[in-house]
C-alpha cells in the first residue's frame, strides 16, 4: 500500500474569536495538504493562529468554518490517532514517569501494557527513569516523557506544540535530534509549531510560514537538505534567510546585517 498524499487535508478553515463583545478573526482562508508520514513545521509571528490551527487539527477546537480531514473522516473530536505534545510537559505531578505514560493507555492487558510503557520510555531516551517523577526531571527529560505519552498509543499523527521553546539551547538542539530520529524510525506524520526558524529548517520536509493575524499562509517553502542536516552550509542557510525574508519583507529590513 502506497503513502497517503492526502493524508490531511485542510480546506478553507476560518476562525474567529470573541472578545468584549468584538468578533474578530484569528485564521483566515487556510488549505493545506499533508502526506503520510511528512515532518511539516509551521512558523509565524506570534499571536498569527499557529496553535488556534494545530488545535483544530487535533480536534480540541472545532468551532471554525471549512473542514479538517484526517485519513479520510472529518476531525469533529479528540481521538487517539492524533497525539500532542504542548508548550510545557503537562505530566501528571503525582505519578512517576511510567505511571504517567500508562495512564493514557486504555486497551491490551496490564503485561501488554507494560511493555509498551517500557518500548516508548526506551524510546525517548528514559530508561532507567521510570519511577522518578516530573518534578526529579530536567525541564528536556520531562519533555521527553510527555512526548513518549503522546507516542504510546501509537498516533497515526504527533502534533508538537512549540514543546522545546521553555528550553535552554544545548537541551533544545538535543531534543530536535531525539524527534527527527523518532520521526526517522516510527514514520509518524509530524505537524510541529515553533518560533525557532533554524529549528523549523532542521526538521521540517516542507515549512508553511503564516502571516500576522488573520492569520494566513504566505508560502510553504520545501526544505531539500542531505541527512544529516548540517545547519551551518550554505543551502541551509539559504532556506533560513528565504524564512527570514518572509517575516521582514514588509519592514524593509537589510537581512544581511542580522542574518
Amino acid at each position: 500500500m502506497g503513502i497517503n498524499n492526502e493524508y490531511l487535508k485542510i480546506t478553507g478553515v476560518n476562525k474567529f474569536f470573541e472578545k468584549d463583545g468584538e468578533k474578530f478573526q484569528v485564521l483566515r482562508d487556510i488549505n493545506l495538504t499533508v502526506k503520510e508520514g511528512e515532518f511539516i513545521c509551521i512558523v509565524g509571528a506570534s499571536g498569527c493562529g499557529k496553535s488556534t490551527l494545530l488545535r483544530s487539527i487535533a480536534g480540541l477546537d472545532v468551532e471554525h468554518e471549512g473542514e479538517i480531514i484526517v485519513d479520510g473522516e472529518r476531525v469533529t473530536r479528540p481521538e487517539k490517532t492524533r497525539g500532542m505534545v504542548f508548550q510545557e510537559h503537562r505530566l501528571f505531578p503525582w505519578l512517576n514517569i511510567e505511571d504517567n505514560i500508562s495512564y493514557v493507555l486504555n486497551e491490551g492487558t496490564k503485561e501488554e501494557k507494560k511493555k509498551k510503557v517500557a518500548e516508548h520510555i526506551e524510546l525517548v531516551g528514559l530508561k532507567g527513569f521510570e519511577k522518578s517523577y516530573p518534578k526529579q526531571l530536567s525541564g528536556g527529560m520531562a519533555q521527553r516523557a510527555g512526548i513518549a505519552r503522546a507516542l504510546v498509543n501509537q498516533p497515526e499523527i504527533l502534533l508538537l506544540d512549540e514543546p522545546f521553546g521553555a528550553l535552554d539551547a544545548f537541551t533544545k538542539i538535543q531534543m530536535q535530534q531525539e524527534v527527527k530520529r523518532i520521526h526517522k524510525t516510527q514514520k509518524t506524520t509530524m505537524i510541529l509549531v515553533t518560533h525557532d526558524i533554524d529549528e523549523a529548517v532542521y526538521l521540517a520536509d516542507r515549512i508553511v510560514v503564516m502571516s500576522s493575524r488573520p492569520g494566513t499562509i504566505k508560502r510553504i517553502v520545501n526544505v531539500e537538505l542531505a541527512e544529516p542536516r548540517n545547519r551551518n552550509n550554505t543551502e541551509f542557510l539559504a532556506i533560513r534567510k528565504l524564512i527570514f525574508n518572509e517575516f521582514f519583507a514588509e519592514q524593509q529590513i537589510d537581512l544581511d546585517y542580522i542574518i
